[in-house]
């Protein structure tokens, strides 16, 4: 799989990134979890994305493939659940990146991203000081934010991340417009995550109460016309390659659908008149849709 630029890092990853949530839940084996993180860094994927809300997904990243740490970028995310400390406080974030260092079994993180904090969180004395002192003592090499909507254009403005995440994808592409060309402009890596919206189509009825639903909701309204298109093929290219993404993260608990994943981003871009007929259907229907956090 080929190498992208992540902003200004020097860091090269692949357009692919691997989403570890699914193998954080109780119900996978830890062969099961073991065999798949396996599988993602011999498919080609150097980009893992984590967090310590997802579960096992930490413990499991560590435990099973801490011994080809050099085989990818790891990147998880901090700002709450350290045990002793207040959420969003400077001694939370300290905490949280030793904990996480513990737990991945290794001695740096790539990436150790502020999980979705409102501005009113990062503007707090002291919250983005720890996580450069982190990066000072050489325990994160980037520092970055994860986020959307006026939240993520304040933290790009501060000047103080290399990286952000955020969601990107065929109904949802708030940052994409508003915020992606001033990352860009400062060299900041991108993390698109969301690149397949979360599979609205394979709910024949709307899933009042499911995650999905917004998205659902906002499939209907644009009625994009696939021209013979698979939707997982239509969605994953048009993440995966647009403008100022640097890696988009799918995540999965089965090798079938890693390898099908691998194998619609290595067919490349969209065609350009494709690409085009689903921005401007955003733009019709969706000027007023938040990104989704």
């Amino acid at each position: 799989m080929e190498r992208r630029s992540f902003g200004k890092t020097g860091i090269k990853v692949s357009p692919l990134g691997f989403g570890a949530g699914h193998i954080g839940g109780f119900g996978m084996t830890e062969s099961a979890a073991g065999y798949l993180l396996n599988q993602v860094l011999d498919f080609g994927i150097n980009f893992i994305d984590t967090a310590r809300g997802y579960g096992l997904s930490e413990e499991r990243i560590g435990r099973h493939i801490s011994n080809r740490r050099g085989d990818y970028i790891l990147c998880t995310k901090c700002g709450y659940g350290a045990p002793g400390f207040e959420d969003w406080t400077p001694g939370c974030i300290t905490a949280g990146i030793e904990a996480a260092l513990s737990r991945l079994r290794t001695d740096y993180i790539d990436i150790m991203l502020l999980h979705s904090c409102p501005k009113a969180v990062l503007e707090r004395k002291g919250i983005i000081d720890a996580l450069e002192r982190a990066v000072d003592e050489g325990k994160v090499r980037f520092a970055g934010y994860s986020g959307e909507n006026d939240d993520l254009l304040f933290a790009v403005e501060t000047g103080k991340f290399n990286v952000i995440e955020t969601s990107v994808n065929v109904f949802d592409q708030k940052s994409l417009r508003a915020v992606l060309p001033e990352a860009r402009e400062r060299g900041i890596g991108v993390i698109a995550k969301r690149p397949l919206a979360n599979a609205p189509w394979r709910h024949t009825k709307r899933p009042v109460g499911e995650y999905v639903d917004e998205y659902w909701q906002r499939m209907g309204r644009m009625q994009l016309n696939l021209k013979g298109y698979d939707w997982d093929d239509l969605a994953l290219r048009f993440a995966t390659f647009a403008p100022g993404v640097s890696t988009a993260i799918t995540g999965t608990g089965r090798v079938d659908h890693l390898r099908r994943n691998v194998e619609v981003v290595e067919r490349g871009p969209l065609p350009p008149d494709m690409a085009a007929m689903i921005r401007d259907a955003f733009e019709e229907h969706g000027q007023d849709w938040p990104g989704e956090i």
